[in-house]
């Protein structure tokens, strides 16, 4: 396992993991040294990498990333991993099928489960467009995720979504790639910002016609270089 670890794949989704958890700590969408970041391992569907327990995401580098199996047992890296981990993150991996999970308590994205509408309203700003046809809302909130089963009912709730707003609780972004989950998580705080200080004026708001939202998605999610860019501008800045 440690010649795994230590491979030059790996070590690359190391430090983009890293990059991304001090990237979410300096735009603000920290908690505490709460929520997980994981992604699987190449041409794994039982390995992944996550961040360690009791970290800030400020401080993380890729040798702080873990390598755990689906049960959460670590199997390689220094530190120990939070034991419910892998509840959420487990089940998104392995039914959702998606590569790169990050869960976050975000404010902005946070404030809208706590609303009746429950998620993000992807007809509004241009940047919620990028996200229409990608979201889906699960308003059953049960606690907190201390077995497998919770990690499971959220899993299947997202039916097949990328992003899936978790009521009274907050969101989960998935993602082929690092770099473009985190992307999408960046600018999904960002949209709900943006919607939520909308609503605070107490106006109407000014939904476009769906079909507009539609095309600004596919325009959007159709060519990622600006993901990247936006990535690789990370790396330069916060080291």
């Amino acid at each position: 396992m440690q010649e795994l670890f230590q491979s030059p794949a790996v070590r690359a989704l190391r430090s983009d993991l890293a990059l991304a958890l001090r990237a979410a700590a300096r735009h603000g969408l920290a908690e505490g040294v709460c929520n997980h970041f994981s992604v699987a391992l190449p041409g794994s569907s039982d390995r992944f990498l996550i961040n360690p327990r009791g970290l800030h995401w400020s401080e993380v580098r890729a040798h702080d990333m873990v390598m755990i199996d689906s049960s959460g047992a670590r199997l390689a890296g220094l530190h120990e991993v939070e034991p419910t981990a892998m509840f959420i993150h487990a089940a998104v991996h392995r039914i959702a099928g998606k590569a790169c999970v990050m869960h976050t308590h975000m404010p902005y994205s946070t404030a809208l489960t706590l609303t009746q509408g429950r998620a993000l309203d992807t007809t509004l700003s241009q940047n919620a467009m990028r996200f229409h046809g990608r979201v889906a809302a699960d308003a059953a909130y049960n606690g907190l995720a201390l077995d497998i089963s919770e990690g499971e009912r959220i899993a299947n709730a997202m039916q097949g979504a990328d992003v899936v707003f978790l009521g009274n609780h907050g969101v989960i972004v998935c993602g082929e790639r690092v770099d473009y989950a985190y992307d999408d998580l960046y600018y999904l705080e960002r949209a709900c910002m943006v919607q939520v200080l909308a609503q605070s004026t107490g106006q109407e708001l000014m939904p476009v016609d769906a079909s507009i939202a539609a095309r600004v998605a596919q325009q959007t999610n159709g060519e990622r270089s600006q993901s990247e860019l936006f990535f690789r501008s990370l790396a330069r800045t916060l080291g």
